[in-house]
């Protein structure tokens, strides 16, 4: 029995190390996408290695190896660039090279308006039984990636903003509660996203705390 208690904890170890990472979801500030206590499996190998695909950083080099870059709308894990150990999980909205904007809400690439459409609101029932809506709208990427966004506020801090220029080897990130995050628009905070700090792409949800429940979801699938 030993040896194949061994050999599971090997295969389980290789498996987090290269190739799927667990992590949870501790905030809003992915709404509607993502829900506070989701747990989601982040592929590895989807866009290559850094010092930060390791556990504890224990092998540290610089760069990548088998770099593959991130497309637009892919939500990452990353590590928060101002202090390299806290780790972030986002929307790619911008890739490197790229001109990013917001005006009234909306959100503009190379100066180019992200069509979105407004669709059901989503729906809150705090523990009182009090209901709340929030507009959702669903945007859709150059690229055809498509996933719902949430605006809390008609003339949120983030909703108009001067245009970023991505730098070369960096991207940027938001968050889909768009009125309720702190992403690459807070320069101070989170800022542009070097290449090296990405750990990997969310691919799928497998369990909900909020249900107590396996659900293998798709990131970007509509939620039950």
């Amino acid at each position: 029995m030993a040896p194949v208690i061994v050999f599971l904890m090997v295969v389980a170890v290789v498996v987090r190390t290269f190739l799927f990472q667990p992590f949870s979801i501790p905030s809003g500030s992915m709404l509607d996408t993502l829900r506070i206590g989701d747990h989601v499996l982040v592929s590895k190998l989807a866009y290559g290695y850094s010092r930060f695909s390791f556990p504890f950083d224990m092998i540290p080099f610089a760069g990548r190896v088998l770099a593959s870059s991130p497309a637009l709308g892919d939500v990452v894990v990353f590590r928060l660039p101002r202090d390299n150990t806290t780790n972030y999980v986002m929307r790619v909205v911008g890739l490197p090279g790229d001109t990013v904007q917001m005006v009234g809400g909306v959100l503009f690439i190379n100066g180019v308006a992200v069509p979105r459409e407004r669709i059901d609101d989503y729906v809150e029932t705090d523990r009182f039984g009090v209901e709340r809506r929030t507009p959702r709208y669903r945007e859709t990427m150059p690229n055809g990636t498509a996933y719902d966004t949430l605006d809390l506020e008609a003339d949120g801090q983030g909703d108009d903003t001067p245009p970023y220029r991505v730098p070369a080897g960096h991207f940027f990130t938001m968050g889909d509660n768009r009125d309720n995050a702190r992403d690459s628009r807070y320069l101070d905070h989170v800022g542009y996203v070097p290449f090296e700090n990405l750990i990997g792409k969310v691919v799928l949800i497998h369990y909900s705390e909020v249900t107590d429940a396996f659900m293998w979801l798709p990131i970007d699938t509509p939620r039950p």
